[in-house]
């Protein structure tokens, strides 16, 4: 069993972007780094953001030590639970904790279609079929959300908002610049800073790397180091063209290595004790469980998985605050079933049905507790 590590709402991705939004006057009901606050205070024309998607703490520590990241890394922070790009990115162009967006894992469940759905892509989570037909759009009616871009700009009107992401995301700002690799992420943000105009700008950029080659090839690959090592290089040598201009650099998340895999199929006792598919992630499961059938299904789940997963009924999950604070979205009591499995080891359990497989099996991958996971590095380059 791997070390536990919560997410700390003091001293988290949430807080970072606070400190961005308090920054540009945006008001907030969450606390922000105050690190980060000193630095924000010298009020620099430009801030740059990068996401690096999975550069996790111990991703870092273990591919550059004492690397040019490394020796501007002011703090080790949490992500958001779960450890998952879905509720981690949505946070960080959001401003808002899980608990809040209603943004929580990869696939979620949602009685206005009787589906459950990939969030990212916004397609049905087991046959990936595309809603066409459907009579609402639940990403613009039921789980939106203003973007940061906006809201800075509206509390700020002398600041211009950039979004630098690849050519399929979604589009959260009106400045938006399509950019797939580094290189091209350091080319748009030296031209967006380099431009003489009066105006303070906000850049936030995403790449989806490591964390593709991470899934594909695991934590301690060969094409995961060249990838992080040549974002370093790129992104030190950027860093010295740029005048008045601050970079700040984290992650969603972390990663693991995966070595169990078990398919909630094969376990027939448990199936008999749920109402519905078990959704969420292969390392953060919700179930929806007979009430006459709980005892158990609690003693059953935890015969299989005691070792490896942390079983909580949705009251404790709640109490504990995993997805976060402030008002509540309408949304978390049907997204979270009666009780939640969260992964504190190296195994998965497959979230399939009888009609669809699961999600293809990755080497490597997030969403648990463990420290791998939910811990990453905070850098700044002034």
């Amino acid at each position: 069993m791997k070390e536990i590590r919560y997410p700390d709402y003091d001293n988290s991705i949430l807080n970072l972007t606070t400190s961005i939004l308090k920054h540009y006057k945006v008001e907030t009901n969450h606390t922000s780094l105050e690190k980060l606050d000193k630095v924000l205070e010298k009020n620099y024309k430009n801030v740059v953001f990068i996401v690096l998607d999975g550069m996790g703490e111990h991703i870092l520590k273990n591919i550059s030590e004492d690397g040019f990241f490394r020796k501007n890394e002011v703090d080790c922070i949490t992500s958001v639970y779960p450890s998952t790009t879905t509720a981690a990115l949505t946070t960080y162009y959001s401003g808002k904790p899980p608990y809040e967006s209603g943004w929580i894992a990869w696939s979620q469940y949602f009685k206005e279609y009787g589906r459950a759905i990939d969030m990212l892509s916004h397609r049905e989570s087991y046959q990936n079929d595309n809603l066409k037909n459907a009579r609402i759009d639940v990403f613009k009616e039921v789980v939106n959300y203003e973007p940061i871009f906006s809201r800075i700009e509206k509390a700020s009107p002398d600041v211009k908002t950039y979004e630098i992401t690849p050519d399929y995301s979604d589009v959260r700002a009106k400045r938006s610049i399509r950019a797939n690799n580094v290189e091209q992420i350091c080319e748009n943000i030296k031209m967006i800073c380099s431009n003489k105009d009066e105006s303070k700008k906000f850049v936030m950029a995403y790449c989806d790397n490591p964390d593709g080659l991470l899934h594909k090839y695991g934590c301690t690959s060969q094409e995961a180091k060249d990838m992080v090592l040549d974002a370093q290089s790129r992104i030190e040598s950027m860093s010295k063209e740029l005048e008045d201009t601050v970079i700040i650099i984290s992650a969603d998340h972390g990663h693991r290595d995966i070595n169990k895999v078990y398919s909630i199929l094969d376990y027939p006792e448990i199936l008999d004790c749920l109402i519905m598919p078990v959704s969420l992630e292969s390392r953060a499961l919700t179930f929806w469980v007979k009430e006459d059938r709980r005892k158990e299904f609690e003693s059953l789940f935890n015969k299989e998985f005691s070792e490896e997963f942390l079983l909580l009924t949705k009251e404790e999950f709640m109490e504990k605050h995993f997805l976060g604070y402030g008002e509540k979205h309408k949304k978390i009591d049907d997204f979270i079933g009666n009780y939640v499995a969260l992964s504190i080891s190296d195994a998965i359990i497959r979230l399939e049905t009888h009609l669809a497989e699961g999600k293809k099996v990755k080497k490597s991958t997030h969403c648990g507790l463990t420290k791998e996971e939910m811990e990453v590095p905070l850098i700044v380059i002034e």
